[in-house]
């Protein structure tokens, strides 16, 4: 048996894979067109393991094959004992990042399926903040900001989808160069709601780069 190798966002490319390859079969006649939408899903889930064994691809591959609904639950049910699970964080460890906020509000972290997460994420109503945690190479690293609702649907930096957002805006620790009294704020437009993002979230660079971008 494999060990876990499969990211919570690598999953859910899998997953719109799985759904493309299937609907193709519903709905597309030519043989030959077929084969190139199942051949293409197959390949794109390759993809993103580069490194994967023999035992890894004889998991992956079948996305090619699905032919109904149930082929399919089944398929993404026998990935599922393969997911990461973001690393285990506890209270401690989050007031630790953000040590400054003595009244931090944490999260129910025992509410939370860390399969499905690529970074947690959590808002505070009564201080107007959010905060970011995510797993940098085996060390979390935290980052918090004011939230402002736009309550209109748009698409979500992080993970691109249209989704009802917020702006949420950190203060980056590098001062500019000419102004070293000043901080500069780094803003962008992420889903409101951290769990739906998680579940729809197929790269993590955008992510990583925004939080790049306030703490260096």
């Amino acid at each position: 048996m494999c060990e876990p190798f499969i990211r919570n966002y690598q999953y859910n490319v899998i997953k719109s894979q799985a759904n493309a390859a299937l609907q193709g079969f519903r709905t597309i006649s030519d043989p030959k067109v077929l084969e190139s939408v199942r051949f293409s899903a197959q390949s794109r889930v390759l993809e993103l393991f580069p490194n994967a064994t023999a035992s890894m691809k004889s998991m992956l591959e079948p996305v090619s094959e699905l032919k109904s609904v149930t082929d399919l639950q089944q398929y993404l049910q026998e990935l599922e004992p393969y997911l990461i699970e973001f690393p285990r964080i506890t209270e401690g460890q989050l007031r630790k990042l953000f040590k400054k906020n003595k009244k931090l509000k944490l999260p129910d972290l025992s509410q939370i399926d860390f399969r499905y997460v690529s970074y947690l994420s959590w808002t505070d109503i009564a201080t107007n903040k959010m905060f970011i945690v995510y797993d940098a190479d085996g060390q979390f690293v935290g980052i918090e900001g004011r939230f402002t609702e736009t309550n209109k649907k748009n698409y979500c930096f992080v993970c691109n989808k249209f989704e009802k957002l917020a702006l949420f805006s950190a203060i980056s620790k590098k001062r500019p160069e000419s102004s070293p009294d000043n901080y500069k704020s780094v803003g962008n437009y992420i889903c409101m709601n951290g769990h739906e993002c998680n579940k729809n979230i197929t790269d993590v660079a955008s992510l990583e780069k925004f939080i790049s971008s306030v703490l260096s």
